[in-house]
């Protein structure tokens, strides 16, 4: 049979190829292969050559959709960083984490683990330095649970002591380093990369935290079609107001900013510059205030052992010692020279919202202010607050406990402390969803206090309020000053970078697209050849 019939492609080279027959064959005229009268049998080439075609097109298609559709997305190498806040009230421990591949860029941080320790804030432990330590040693021991072995040595670690500590340093400095020190002597034993510990000045804690507000919703960075980072156009950013156990403050960009050195911050990030309003009150967390409240209580009661609340549910009875309400550094201006830190204080509620709205204000000195505009209280200057603002910590956890969370109105948040302050005792286990005694004996008081904070002190009003935004976290990362700070001490913001993993190796994808778009290709030739020699 003739090798033209096995091979019919090949009749329409100029010569036939040599390995057909061991030599390269002169071109012979076509042998007559049609019906006896002479006429032409239609040719099958032109078919099979469109069949191979739609094939290859088919096959391209077919590669191509399942290269990209079909990709895995794969979690990066990770990095880590704890940062311990060791607030006045309580000790928590946070675990943050984010892609390896790039850092000092932009990108990320995630909160992966969180952890509150068991017993109340370094600051108590005055007297038994190596018991701060101790108490946080149960989280630490889940924290090396989160992060591999291989990877801990390389971890920064970091702790950070508010007011609680800037309260204990101004009365006893020696007590409030040898806590210090009992924490680096724990941690050089720990596999960590422990960074130190620090004792953060109010005005930090408030900066660090409107960083952590606004890098968590995104108001620094976007993502443009270009897949690259950028400062968002025309982005606002949100102030920050805080109301931890010892001190509370408040950070925002005001209309007009730098107008007061001392209480204006510039924070670069990005590359872009921002002038930051920040204050924080010392002795005005809620903790401290209601010390402050129910020392005044006592000392105008007229034997001194016993006082009515207001702010405290009725039928709700308590004793105190008088060392608990007076040997804070906040309330040490209220104790009398015959002070009897032994001395038990019996206080009872009364359940009275409107009197204790009117005994809260004793707490703050709103007539140092003049009535002007651009002041808070105890004559501090403060610029008019401006734009949206997240309230979290105290904030958040008081609002909670009335059932108010997110946006809600000034007019809907006095008629929720009204109603919540006429309950009796008993009736608290069924309103509250988390009954704890301390807590839900002082919601009254708190809510009360915020009031006065946050209206009377900061100057919002019932147009302001609603753009005030109670909350707890940012989708599974907690609104604290802890990772403010942990971003500004290792310098950096990593970033975003994602893994891809496809069902086909690069150079397969290509030799098979290379080789099918190769074979479209001469099937066009051939097809177009064949449809001329059959004119």
């Amino acid at each position: 049979m003739p090798s033209s019939s096995i091979f019919p492609l090949l009749d329409y080279f100029p010569f036939r190829f040599g390995f057909l027959s061991g030599v390269v064959q002169k071109p012979q005229e076509p042998v007559a292969t049609g019906p006896i009268d002479g006429s032409k049998m239609p040719s099958k080439t032109p078919v099979i050559i469109a069949l191979v075609f739609l094939l290859s097109v088919a096959v391209i298609i077919t590669i191509v959709f399942v290269q990209i559709h079909k990709k895995e997305v794969l979690s990066p190498g990770l990095k880590y960083g704890v940062v311990i806040d060791a607030g006045s009230s309580r000790t928590t421990v946070y675990v943050y984490q984010w892609p390896s591949e790039k850092e000092n860029n932009t990108g990320m941080v995630n909160q992966t683990f969180k952890c509150n320790v068991k017993g109340s804030g370094i600051s108590s432990y005055g007297n038994n330095p190596q018991g701060a330590a101790k108490s946080i040693e149960d989280c630490i021991e889940k924290v090396k649970e989160k992060i591999p072995s291989h990877q801990q040595n390389s971890t920064p670690v970091y702790l950070g002591a508010t007011a609680g500590m800037r309260l204990l340093r101004s009365q006893n400095e020696k007590a409030a380093n040898e806590v210090l020190s009992g924490i680096h002597s724990y941690f050089r034993n720990q596999p960590f990369d422990f960074r130190g510990a620090q004792i953060i000045t109010g005005q930090e804690e408030g900066v660090y935290g409107w960083i952590t507000v606004n890098y968590l919703m995104g108001n620094f960075l976007e993502k443009n079609i270009w897949r690259a980072w950028a400062r968002p156009h025309g982005a606002e950013t949100t102030g920050a107001l805080d109301l931890g156990g010892a001190s509370t403050q408040i950070s925002f960009i005001p209309e007009k900013s730098g107008q007061s050195f001392k209480s204006t911050v510039l924070v670069t990030l990005y590359g872009y510059q921002y002038n930051v309003y920040t204050h924080s009150y010392q002795c005005y967390g809620r903790d401290e205030a209601e010390k402050k409240f129910l020392a005044l209580l006592v000392q105008n009661s007229p034997d001194k052992s016993s006082a009515e609340n207001p702010c405290y549910p009725q039928n709700y009875e308590v004793q105190f010692t008088t060392k608990h309400l007076l040997s804070s550094q906040c309330t040490e201006s209220l104790s009398k020279a015959d002070f009897n830190p032994e001395q038990t204080v019996t206080i009872w509620g009364t359940g009275d919202p409107a009197l204790c709205r009117q005994m809260v204000a004793m707490l703050f000195n709103f007539t140092a202010c003049d009535d002007r505009d651009d002041c808070s209280f105890n004559a501090v200057y403060q610029p008019k607050v401006k734009g949206k603002f997240s309230a979290f910590s105290g904030f958040y956890y008081t609002a909670s406990a009335l059932n108010l969370t997110g946006y809600f109105s000034l007019e809907t948040f006095n008629f929720s402390v009204w109603s919540f302050c006429l309950q009796n005792w008993n009736k608290l286990p069924l309103i509250l969803s988390k009954f704890e005694e301390t807590y839900a004996r002082s919601y009254c008081f708190s809510a009360n206090y915020i009031y006065y904070l946050l209206v009377q002190g900061y100057k919002f009003n019932a147009e302001t309020w609603p753009q005030i935004q109670f909350q707890k976290e940012v989708g599974n990362s907690s609104i604290a000053w802890t990772l403010g700070y942990m971003l500004n001490l290792t310098n950096m913001i990593p970033a975003e970078a994602e893994l891809i993993q496809f069902p086909m190796s690069r150079s397969i994808f290509a030799g098979l697209l290379f080789l099918f778009t190769a074979l479209c290709v001469l099937c066009l030739i051939f097809l177009v050849i064949s449809l001329i020699r059959a004119c």
